[in-house]
């Protein structure tokens, strides 16, 4: 197994996803396309992550690394690479498939309760989950569901949260990944993000006051998920 993930900005790294590759002592590397780094070949790697960022998906002349992980994406999922995106790394599955990205009705940030679908409910990933999930967001963007693709989950505000294509390829429009510190710190970084802010979207004050009390539950979420996807490659993909 190898695994690579796949951040856009220095401040979005892998949390509980590095976790469960160190606890599991699973070969990875971590890559930041802000960088300048290039994406790797993709011959010896099994597992691909692609985390979030500020940037829309769009935007490929401001931030041309964009157009180049298109493509990457777009032979990844050719190859059978198992491969799971958060947020905008959801965002560009979708678009690798062919489905919009758009404007949510109303952008998601804070604690959320999303619904599995009847699919859902028995997917590998999310089948031993309860039906009713509190996941931290933190977008504008959202996505149409590709064709061919499963949804797996949906909420009132913004109804395509989760899906699967194929066997071994997610999209998750919300944050299993993030850890305490980790809001601390998107708050403080992204604080323009909380004005004009209108309900059912929080205030500062409001949010690191759920994290308080819904983070422990996340991560146990969280790594049990993490463990589901992290498992060994068979011939031709994933099982």
């Amino acid at each position: 197994m190898n695994v690579l993930v796949i951040k856009h900005v220095d401040i979005e790294g892998p949390g509980l996803i590095e976790d469960r590759l160190r606890h599991e002592n699973i070969p990875h590397q971590i890559l930041t396309l802000e960088s300048g780094l290039r994406l790797p070949k993709l011959d010896n790697l099994t597992h691909i992550v692609i985390l979030g960022g500020p940037m829309n998906v769009y935007e490929e002349d401001r931030y041309p690394f964009l157009r180049r992980e298109d493509f990457f994406i777009k032979e990844a999922i050719q190859r059978g690479k198992s491969m799971l995106g958060i947020c905008l790394g959801a965002q560009l599955i979708a678009k690798a498939l062919g489905a919009r990205v758009f404007e949510a009705p109303v952008k998601e940030i804070g604690w959320c309760d999303v619904s599995l679908t009847r699919i859902g409910s028995i997917d590998p990933l999310f089948s031993k989950q309860p039906k009713t999930l509190s996941v931290f967001q933190w977008h504008q963007d959202t996505f149409e569901i590709p064709h061919r693709a499963i949804s797996i989950a949906t909420s009132a505000y913004v109804p395509h949260q989760a899906f699967r294509y194929g066997e071994n390829v997610y999209g998750l429009q919300f944050h299993l990944e993030v850890t305490q510190q980790m809001i601390r710190e998107w708050v403080e970084t992204y604080k323009e993000e909380f004005e004009g802010l209108e309900s059912p979207l929080l205030s500062k004050q409001k949010l690191l006051a759920d994290t308080e009390l819904k983070i422990s539950p996340s991560k146990e979420m969280g790594m049990k998920l993490l463990k589901s996807f992290f498992r060994k490659p068979i011939k031709g993909g994933m099982k």
